[in-house]
């Protein structure tokens, strides 16, 4: 049995009617036949929580005893031994009272989830883990009860019941959430206006991410490349310069104008992992945005426009806001501007705001590729005293401190050598040590105004000077190069770090990896290729990003190859080779999770053929015994009949040959039941869905029961139903069969009856005998495969009626469940889909016309009874059947009748 469904009724405050809500729908679903009971139900006195308890089945709770007072608690025993099909369980975020089976009651729930019972469940939203401070910031009230946020995360199911807070507070003033001595203080403080509000909104909140992640879990898998407005998103791009402050407040302040809006700050690098923003100001712009409940982003990217577009796209922004650029009028020649680009490229989809700020103007300074390790300033300011350094020193000496000598004149030149050195690197400080001794052999070196040297002193002085300008820029540039080094190591550790944690937490989504790499690396398509040898062709195993996925690693602008027939390959850009490292890091995490999908696919098929090799067999032991049962008799009948050494009366041979043919039925039914079973388990059952009359199927299934044996009870105001009715017939007559051969023995007149009546937009047929019953704990049990309930004698089937009728009736969308009868007995509702009017359907009220002229059908069945309705309608069935290509059930069901 796979594992149950999870609903969670989410609520703001208490009394908005959760509980209330979650009795409801166990009405609709008891009415619709589901066996549902009450686990646990907190009604806390509320009269109408409390009526809505009345005609549902409740489990009587376990009573603990703690510090000399007496508790109760969900008994989970009793449930897991009751094992309905759902279970309310209010309250998720309860603590259990010490003694209990588990802590919390959320694990409790986590229990019944894994033993296949669906669980319906309420909970507040101040109640969530990650809300906590939240709340207590709002209330003043700190939330002991709790329940992590990943449990309601990963409900099947989600509904908020939504109130405002204007009706919260009249329900609490009519009494109908506390009693009334608690009604003034509650109103007064937890219930005041503004904190229903505010829990109002984070609830709202919070289902809206919810269904942001099943909106985007949506547009990945069908690869929808299109904005949707459905939220305002706003991206803020970032350089890394003060300017970014005013953007994130900014952005927040269009959020906050759209219900629900989301700001996503992102800084775009270089692919050299060098830049020149402020590590310092992106620490303090990370903090502030998240602090205004943004989230901030890393990205990787040359193409800062391009880049910034591509992730706006990606998570289906609808704005984006960018700051005025800092350069001056000169500086355009260079080009039109970020802003101005992304302006231009953004589309219809995409609304572009630039937003002025205090730097606007104040310039960014020369595009200098040599100074991405240091900054692009410090490179001016290094070249600007490389070269206009020395020739100021020069004029300055010559004019005002001619007098010095040459020693002197030397440390300051090489003064501004180091200056360009620490400045700007390696090129400014050679260029200020050339243009120095030039300037010192021309000024100060006799002779002077000549570019000789007359004395061989000064050669070697001059010498030093160069060699001491060279080695000490020479050293500032390496230490420049090691903090590029030391800053590519720390966003490489974080990105590994990143890896090692989704192994850790066992994240088994491969394209959620791939969507990561193509982030991180600026790409426009990621895709894992494999093949089975070096001869195959190449096939995807995965792939995200909106262009086409390549055919073969060659093809892509970056393939990493992982092992010997896999490959990670990427569009886009054509990346360093020092990010190849990272990227082989993805490419196994890549190759690791592709791994355990597959593994976890052949566990789930190794779980089904173990399934199989179980069904194989008990049909081996079935065939050994039960088959050859009848068959026995058959042939012992047949040898008497053929036997010369006896003379058999006319009788004696009516009843051997009625001996034969009873044995020859017998073996129909169990070869028919095992060859259902085995097309129900291999997947291969078709249905033909069509409207008809219940009045024409269920009393051809009643043919091989006892005569007067089963009493027929149809409505004539019954409506038509949408089903296959070969299948149905089968399935009636399945559990017809079993409730005859399990009803009393010597019984006077009928003793299984069989109804049908019509609940909402389905109709139920009720199978009704008076035998010994099914405990509860067993009525699930006898619905599997070769399985007999009770002292059933080897000869009176293999135990598969039960199991094909279900299977049967769930192939049509119908369900098969049992139920006790009143006074003793079982009772099996086979539930099926009521056939939509003429009205509905929106047909000129031609369909359905075979049952047109239905009418009640009341009593008794036997073998030779005859139905002139039903077989009037046959030859329409089967030709129908005929020219739709009918089902194999459907067909068969026909050629049966009619033959």
């Amino acid at each position: 049995m796979g594992r149950g469904k999870l609903r969670i009724y989410l609520g703001a405050a208490p009394g908005v009617g959760k509980t209330y809500a979650m009795l409801s729908e166990a009405h609709r679903r008891v009415e619709r036949g589901t066996d549902c009971v009450v686990a646990l139900v907190e009604h806390h006195g509320r009269p109408r929580t409390e009526v809505m308890l009345h005609g549902l089945e409740q489990i009587p709770r376990r009573e603990l005893e703690y510090r000399d007072a007496v508790f109760t608690e969900m008994d989970v025993d009793a449930v897991l031994d009751r094992r309905p099909k759902v279970a309310l369980v209010d309250e998720l975020a309860h603590t259990n009272v010490p003694g209990s089976r588990n802590d919390k009651r959320w694990q409790d729930v986590e229990e019944l989830l894994v033993a296949g019972t669906d669980v319906v469940s309420t909970v507040n939203i101040q109640h969530l883990e990650s809300l906590g401070d939240v709340v207590e910031s709002i209330t003043g009230v700190r939330q002991r009860e709790t329940v992590p946020d990943e449990v309601v995360r990963r409900a099947d199911q989600i509904e908020l019941v939504d109130m405002s807070p204007q009706a919260l507070r009249r329900r609490m003033a009519h009494g109908n959430i506390y009693k009334p001595d608690k009604v003034d203080a509650a109103l007064s403080n937890y219930f005041r206006p503004g904190n229903l509000t505010a829990l109002r909104e984070l609830a709202l909140l919070w289902v809206a991410d919810r269904v942001d992640e099943y909106l985007n879990e949506y547009r990945s898998e069908h690869q929808v490349l299109r904005i949707w407005g459905s939220r305002e998103r706003i991206v803020v791009g970032l350089t890394g310069g003060v300017e970014g402050r005013t953007l994130i407040r900014r952005a927040a302040r269009l959020a906050e104008k759209g219900a629900g809006g989301e700001v996503m700050a992102v800084y775009i690098a270089g692919s050299d992992g060098l830049t020149s923003a402020s590590p310092k100001e992106l620490v303090v712009q990370r903090t502030l945005v998240e602090d205004l409940g943004g989230t901030f982003h890393h990205v990787v990217g040359d193409d800062i426009p391009a880049a910034l577009l591509a992730f706006a796209r990606g998570v289906n922004a609808t704005q984006i806001v960018l700051g005025v650029s800092r350069r001056k009028s000169w500086q355009y020649v260079f080009g039109p501007g970020v802003g101005a680009t992304v302006a231009r490229d953004s589309g219809p989809d995409l609304d572009v705001h630039l937003i002025t700020h205090d730097e606007v103007g104040k310039g960014r300074g020369l595009p200098v590729t040599r100074g991405a390790r240091l900054g692009r300033a410090r490179m001016i300011w290094g070249w600007l005293v490389g070269v206009a350094g020395p020739l100021l020193l020069a004029l300055l000496l010559t004019n005002v401190a001619a007098d010095l000598g040459l020693a002197n004149d030397m440390l300051l030149f090489l003064s501004v050598t180091v200056a360009a050195a620490l400045l700007g690197g390696l090129l400014p400080a050679l260029a200020a040590a050339l243009l120095g001794s030039l300037l010192l052999n021309w000024f100060f070196t006799p002779p002077v105004h000549t570019l000789t040297i007359a004395d061989p002193k000064n050669i070697v002085a001059i010498a030093v000077f160069i060699g001491v300008a060279v080695a000490v820029a020479s050293v500032v540039d390496l230490a420049a190069r090691r903090t590029q080094q030391a800053a590519r190591l720390r966003a490489e550790s974080e990105i590994l770090s990143f890896l090692a944690g989704s192994v850790l937490r066992g994240e088994t989504s491969l394209e959620a990896l791939l969507e990561r790499v193509r982030e991180t690396f600026g790409m426009e398509s990621v895709a894992l290729l494999e093949r089975e040898s070096d001869v195959d062709p190449w096939t995807c195993a995965g792939s995200v990003g909106p262009r086409q996925v390549v055919d073969r690693p060659e093809d892509a602008d970056v393939d990493m190859p992982v092992g010997d027939h896999m490959a990670l390959a990427m569009t886009g850009r054509v990346l360093p080779a020092e990010d190849r490292r990272v990227l082989a890091a993805f490419a196994a995490q890549a190759a690791v999770v592709l791994d355990r999908q597959r593994l976890q696919h052949e566990a789930g098929q190794a779980k089904e053929l173990a399934g199989g090799n179980r069904i194989r067999t008990a049909l081996l032991a079935a065939v050994s015994h039960d088959l050859r049962t009848p068959l026995a008799g058959i042939k012992a009948a047949v040898s008497s009949l053929r036997s010369d050494d006896v003379a058999w009366s006319e009788e004696d041979q009516a009843e051997l040959l009625q001996g034969i043919e009873e044995g020859a039925d017998r073996l129909d039914h169990l070869v028919g039941n095992l060859l259902d079973m085995s097309r129900l388990q291999t997947g291969t059952v078709t249905t033909l869905i069509r409207e008809i009359d219940l009045d024409e199927v269920v009393p051809m299934a009643l043919g091989g029961v006892p005569e007067d044996g089963v009493v027929l009870e149809i409505p004539e105001s019954l409506p038509m139903v949408a089903v296959d009715p070969g299948l149905l017939e089968r399935s009636v007559a399945n559990v017809v069969e079993n409730a005859v051969k399990y009803s009393p023995p010597g019984s006077a007149g009928p003793s299984v009856f069989v109804s049908a009546s019509a609940v909402g937009d389905r109709v139920e047929v009720r199978v009704t005998d008076r035998g010994p019953g099914v405990p509860d704990q067993a009525k699930e049990h006898i619905f599997e495969p070769f399985q007999r309930y009770g002292d059933a004698p080897r000869g009176a089937g293999v135990g598969l009626g039960l199991a094909v009728a279900r299977g049967f009736a769930e192939a049509m969308g119908g369900t098969l469940d049992a139920e006790d009868t009143p006074g003793g007995g079982l009772t099996m509702v086979l539930t099926v889909r009521a056939a939509r009017t003429s009205a509905e359907s929106g047909s000129d009220g031609c369909s359905g016309m075979v049952g047109s002229g239905s009418r009640a059908v009341v009593g008794t069945a036997g073998a030779g009874k005859s139905f002139t309705a039903v077989e009037s309608a046959v030859a329409a069935e089967s030709a129908a059947a005929t020219d739709a290509g009918a089902s194999e059930g459907a067909a068969a069901w026909a050629e049966r009748r009619t033959t």
